[in-house]
């Protein structure tokens, strides 16, 4: 044992083994097996190339399809667009065209005939769906032009004649008739559905680039891994002895595919091989513990308030995105601590600190481990309640009720707070107006004596607003 060995690591009593030097005899017995692994490692440097390449090959075939999926739903919206403003049938005919005998977005699906992964697909299949709801939403708006410039409906798609107008829109004038059309593929809410095509597009193409990232890592990874085993192996050919390659081959070259092995997989390395190995596996296993516990460490300071352990704003604003595109009914609560600034001019910023820890820690107690509890601001609070409706409204404002109970009735010694809380339902996930609906109904619950909780309806003034 030389003199690095002789660090008081505490390794050399732990590790148990063959030298090198004491398996020379039996390393020889192997040689025959020297020529197999070199073809062995060259079939698999072949494989892995084809697998680069059909995996490239897989990403181009996805941007193609997503492309005939996002020109197909544009050239429909720009011919209805030209058809509501000009009345040229023409443009009628081209729209039906497109869907009819063209077909690109049907195309698309067609031609990936499941080679991209389930998820990939059902977000191309979802802006496929998306785009097909659209499509009702402009034959109809169509129809409202052309009834309104009177048209001969004669000249127009069987599917433009046949779309039927609600009484209400029978009813309107010419010129409100057009202005409805107008306002139906033009407005906010047409934009917003074209937006969520976008959307679904986009997830798609970004699931494809990260399957196929992962995929092409991986075959790098092995690729170069089975080159450097192949330039290793035809030198020691040429330079070393019999005896020298045989070691190499049993007691290095098999510990270290182990140990890629399990580096790949991102675990512990398994203790194997010669003695020097061993030791090299239990260096290794020590520092991957120490970084594992570290990145632990880090990523819940990164998604955590240090203050009140909290969901930070970050990781709550990452969890609104994700609820987004999940069409399941949710719960928003806006919160404040009622005139907190008192409590720190009064008593001080550590009594204010620990103020917020309690109202942290009931907020945590009283909602379930499926609810999103954050600290988004000095004194302000929020929380997603998935999975819930207006039904359970009653059940919400009695856990604000009797959080507050136990803010104005302390036993702490803390001093009294209490909470105003502003919610909003939503059916079909998280909405940008679901912000402002709550900060509505929080806004009353202040305006009202605070320490309450109300939810938003329609009837309700935004802040500020003058009655």
């Amino acid at each position: 044992m030389d003199a690095c060995e002789q660090k008081k690591t505490g390794y050399p009593s732990r590790v148990k083994g063959f030298k090198v030097r004491t398996l020379n005899v039996i390393m020889i017995l192997i040689s025959c097996a020297l020529y197999i692994s070199l073809l062995i490692v060259t079939f698999q440097a072949s494989r892995n190339y084809e697998t680069m390449v059909a995996t490239t090959n897989l990403y181009i075939d996805c941007q193609e399809n997503a492309a005939l999926v996002s020109d197909g739903s544009d050239y429909l919206t720009e011919q209805v667009h030209l058809f509501v403003v000009d009345l040229n049938p023409e443009y009628a005919g081209n729209y039906f065209t497109e869907v009819n005998e063209t077909r690109r977005r049907d195309q698309a699906l067609e031609q990936l005939g499941g080679r991209a992964s389930p998820q990939a697909e059902g977000f191309l299949q979802t802006a496929m769906d998306l785009s097909n709801q659209l499509m009702e939403r402009e034959t109809y708006a169509m129809r409202l032009a052309a009834e309104a410039g009177g048209l001969d409906l004669s000249a127009l798609p069987e599917e433009v004649r046949s779309a039927a107008l609600s009484e209400a829109h029978q009813n309107l004038s010419p010129e409100q008739k057009l202005d409805t059309a107008r306002k139906m593929v033009f407005g906010t809410e047409y934009q917003a559905q074209k937006q969520l095509i976008t959307s679904n597009i986009n997830y798609f193409l970004s699931d494809v680039l990260q399957s196929t990232q992962m995929r092409q890592e991986a075959s790098v990874e092995d690729l170069h891994h089975t080159m450097w085993l192949e330039r290793g192996l035809f030198s020691l050919l040429f330079v070393q002895n019999v005896l020298i390659f045989l070691m190499i081959i049993f007691l290095i070259v098999k510990p270290l595919k182990v140990y890629v092995n399990c580096i790949r997989k991102g675990k512990l390395i398994e203790i194997t091989g010669a003695y020097e190995f061993k030791y090299l596996a239990l260096t290794y296993n020590d520092i991957y513990e120490v970084n594992a516990a570290n990145e632990i460490l880090l990523r819940h300071q990164a998604e955590h308030d240090p203050l009140t352990g909290l969901m930070n704003r970050g990781a709550f604003d990452h969890v609104k995105e994700v609820l987004r595109v999940k069409a399941q009914p949710i719960a928003l609560l806006l919160i404040d601590v009622d005139q907190f600034k008192l409590v720190n001019d009064g008593y001080g910023h550590e009594v204010g600190d620990k103020v917020l820890k309690k109202v942290a820690r009931l907020l945590g107690e009283s909602f379930r481990s499926t609810d999103f509890p954050a600290r988004v601001g000095g004194d302000e609070f929020s929380v997603i309640l998935t999975g819930v409706d207006r039904g359970q409204q009653a059940q919400i404002e009695e856990k604000i009720k009797t959080i507050n109970d136990a803010l104005r009735n302390p036993t702490d010694g803390l001093p009294q707070v209490s909470l105003s809380v502003g919610g909003v339902f939503s059916p079909k996930g998280y909405t940008d107006e679901m912000y402002h609906d709550a900060d509505a109904a929080l806004y009353q619950v202040k305006e009202n004596g605070r320490c309450g909780c109300r939810f938003y309806t329609p009837d309700m003034p935004l802040p500020g607003a003058k009655n």
